[in-house]
């Protein structure tokens, strides 16, 4: 199948950007595919995502051509090709429910992504991501050598071209060193439904409370502690009868499905930020 080009957009809101964007498609005889968008009345700001097959016409011939739209509704724009898939590295402590998961549905194709690396700050899982073929650097962190280190995975991420990180129940709080060189690229998955339940034992503090429902959130890791914006999230009910380590099976299962909802829809350019909150497209 031809490679499709996925255009995103964001620009302010003002009527003529649909047809603008198809009419180009359209009269270079591209096919479009799908096309999605949201117009956020309370910022007048407009989102699109559109996916096309090309039709031969050549890449950079697009890049060059479309500026001049773009420059006239004020967007903030990326063209990117099926057949140039993101590159993603995952860090991992020793919980590795999420890390199989990953793994597993990208190499079934699920998840449009390569992973070069996986990053850990233990040993355990070595033999696990290596039985995928993938490189695994153990990187220990203690306070006194967070610096030095954190700026070792810097490098190693620039070496393998990494296009976003994902945080597999990584149990580091990472530095606004190695959060400014991916900026809202970096996935977090929360064994809570935030805002609710922040910090590091949110499945005691749902016992404590007595909730009926527990679940997960995948968000982008900002400086502040489980606050970035929410990509996605999924609940699965909790009973007065059920333990913490209850609420830690069933959440686990939660987790996994949340954070590949979430790394899906970023490989494939179908999260926008908007402030605090995010427009995700299905």
């Amino acid at each position: 199948m031809e490679p499709h080009g996925v255009l995103v957009v964001t620009c302010p809101d003002r009527p003529g950007i649909v047809a603008a964007i198809a009419g180009f498609l359209a009269e270079r005889g591209a096919n479009i595919v799908e096309a999605e968008q949201h117009s956020e009345r309370s910022s007048s700001t407009f989102f699109f995502r559109v996916e096309f097959e090309p039709g031969g016409i050549p890449r950079a011939a697009l890049q060059r051509e479309f500026a001049p739209i773009a420059k006239r509704f004020a967007m903030t724009w990326r063209l990117r090709f099926t057949d140039q898939p993101k590159r993603m590295a995952i860090f991992v402590s020793k919980y590795d429910h999420c890390l199989l998961d990953l793994l597993w549905r990208q190499r079934a194709g699920e998840i449009r992504a390569e992973v070069p690396l996986v990053i850990s700050n233990h040993p355990d899982l070595r033999s696990v991501v290596e039985g995928f073929g993938i490189r695994f650097e153990h990187v220990p962190i203690t306070p006194e050598t967070k610096p030095d280190q954190e700026r070792r995975e810097l490098a190693m991420l620039e070496e393998c071209a990494i296009d976003f990180v994902v945080l597999a129940r990584y149990m580091q709080v990472l530095s606004p060193v190695l959060l400014a060189g991916f900026p809202l690229r970096v996935i977090n998955v929360h064994h809570g439904l935030l805002p609710s339940f922040a910090g590091a034992r949110p499945y005691d503090q749902a016992r404590e409370r007595g909730v009926k429902v527990i679940g997960a959130t995948a968000h982008y890791a900002t400086e502040v502690l489980d606050d970035g914006p929410i990509i996605a999230q999924d609940v699965v009910a909790a009973s007065h009868r059920d333990s913490v380590a209850d609420l830690v099976r069933k959440g686990r299962d939660v987790e996994r499905i949340v954070l590949a909802r979430a790394v899906r829809a970023h490989a494939e350019d179908r999260v926008f930020v908007d402030g605090r909150r995010t427009v995700v497209f299905a």
